[in-house]
């Protein structure tokens, strides 16, 4: 009993409040998460110095697109959970490997390119340019959403051919 009291008492002191990510010099947007549950986007960016270069050693930021177009942190539920970043790994100078918590086994390679900058990740095993997913999910009596699949979408990074991929979780 006491645990869970404690347990509560962190997620409300915690959980229920935003994650501040700080702001970019300049940004550019990598991919997006849709939902079937309402409008409000998940949108990803690399967060990049004056001069282009990634100065920050986790410098892929994330944060909602609310359906009125302004824009809000993740909470710490929705960043541990489901959208934030599990790991931010440097390559080499301006490239870095990540992964998304819902989606741990497929790694995101960022790096630059001579238009800005791109998120590359298998689809359909293919080496593609990520530009969205889709999640679909159903809402539950209690807890959390019931995810029923994930539909990835990008480009093939070498024919520009568009790529799409279905994940259904186990």
């Amino acid at each position: 009993m006491i645990k869970a009291i404690l347990v509560s008492s962190v997620i409300l002191a915690m959980g229920w409040s935003s994650i501040t990510l700080a702001e970019c010099p300049r940004a550019y947007p990598l991919f997006k998460i849709e939902r079937s549950k309402n409008k409000h986007i998940v949108q990803y960016d690399i967060c990049v110095a004056e001069n282009g270069d990634i100065p920050d050693p986790k410098p892929v930021k994330v944060y909602w697109i609310l359906e009125n177009g302004k824009r809000r942190d993740l909470n710490f539920i929705q960043a541990m959970l489901a959208y934030g970043i599990d790991s931010q790994e440097r390559l080499e100078e301006n490239k870095y490997r990540i992964a998304v918590v819902a989606l741990k086994d497929r790694k995101i390679v960022v790096e630059k390119s001579p238009s800005g900058y791109r998120a590359i990740v298998l689809i359909s095993g293919e080496e593609s340019i990520l530009e969205k997913a889709f999640v679909m999910s159903r809402e539950r009596m209690l807890g959390l959403p019931k995810v029923l699949y994930v539909d990835l979408f990008g480009r093939n990074l070498q024919t520009d051919v568009p790529v799409k991929e279905r994940i259904i979780p186990q």
